[in-house]
């Protein structure tokens, strides 16, 4: 799960990544289409979402256990397949892990559900990790430039594709937005404004020609 929050990257995805697409150093990820299972086969790196110093920390421990407790390689899977032996109730029980991939997601979305039940709470699946990244974006960002940078780093190739697929914005928020913008804002000049919109404006003219 922290994994998931740190990256934004999708289940299928994170299923398939090997230790060696990993780099720590530079916080990111490779999400090489040639081995990792990408949406449309996209090879693009991943950089670490500023989500926080323990979660990033929770990340690096695993990183660091599978390879110098488990000794696990490079092309050792970052998540690897639960290894499962008949126990002494003669009931199958987890007794440790594969250097093998899961064959696909489901495992990982049933760990999040057992998660989210554990601590009470209503199940998210992990794709709604992405929406929570775009809404963090949203206030987080200062400019075109960085919610761009942003968009690419969750795999878009365009801005509007952030906006349009997760962009919404819920109506306690929206309220909480058009109350702010009432008020003069001292903070945000005119050239910003400006620069904003030609960025919109821009993305605009190119999703419509791609249409075309």
């Amino acid at each position: 799960m922290a994994f998931t929050l740190l990256t934004g990257a999708r289940d299928s995805a994170i299923a398939s990544f090997k230790l060696k697409h990993v780099d720590l150093a530079a916080g990111s990820v490779f999400q090489d289409a040639r081995e990792v299972n990408t949406k449309a086969s996209k090879t693009f790196t991943t950089y670490f979402f500023p989500v926080g110093d323990d979660i990033r920390q929770i990340v690096e421990d695993w990183v660091h256990y599978l390879k110098n407790e488990l000794l696990f390689g490079n092309d050792d899977p970052l998540f690897p397949k639960t290894e499962v032996k008949p126990g002494a109730r003669r009931v199958f029980e987890s007794v440790g892990v594969l250097k093998e991939h899961w064959s696909n997601a489901t495992p990982i979305r049933k760990v999040f559900k057992e998660a989210f039940e554990q601590a009470g709470l209503p199940y998210f699946n992990p794709h709604s990790f992405r929406k929570t990244l775009v809404q963090l974006g949203e206030k987080t960002c200062r400019g075109p430039e960085e919610f761009k940078a942003w968009s690419q780093n969750l795999g878009h190739d365009g801005v509007l594709t952030t906006f349009y697929s997760y962009g919404e914005v819920q109506q306690s928020r929206q309220y909480e937005i058009l109350k702010a913008l009432r008020e003069p804002r001292a903070d945000v000049q005119s050239s910003q404004v400006d620069e904003i919109a030609r960025a919109v404006a821009r993305e605009m003219r190119a999703h419509s020609l791609a249409e075309l």
